[in-house]
């Protein structure tokens, strides 16, 4: 299988069908099979993305870029707060 980049939309889709395909009786194997994935990306989809509608999803990974630029800020403000510090000591 070659690498892939699925859509949240894709995994999400997936992710039901693998859902609808295990409650008919089919073995994981066969599931990950039809769905051209792997064991390991089924699991990881499954603990990220499993039972979420789309819409959360798209929330989720928003929250994630805001939180991430926020932590950036936070990051930047406190080494420039460390540089006045040093700088009011007078050991520049």
């Amino acid at each position: 299988m070659g690498t892939k980049k699925h859509s949240m939309e894709q995994i999400i889709a997936k992710l039901r069908k693998s859902e609808i395909l295990l409650a008919e009786g089919r073995s994981l194997d066969q599931v990950i099979k039809t769905l051209e994935i792997t064991k390991h990306t089924y699991y990881r989809w499954k603990k990220e993305y499993g039972g979420m509608q789309f819409d959360q999803a798209k929330k989720l990974k928003e929250l994630e870029k805001e939180n991430a630029r926020l932590k950036k800020i936070v990051a930047d403000l406190s080494l420039d707060n460390d540089i006045l510090k040093e700088v009011n000591k007078g050991n520049f």
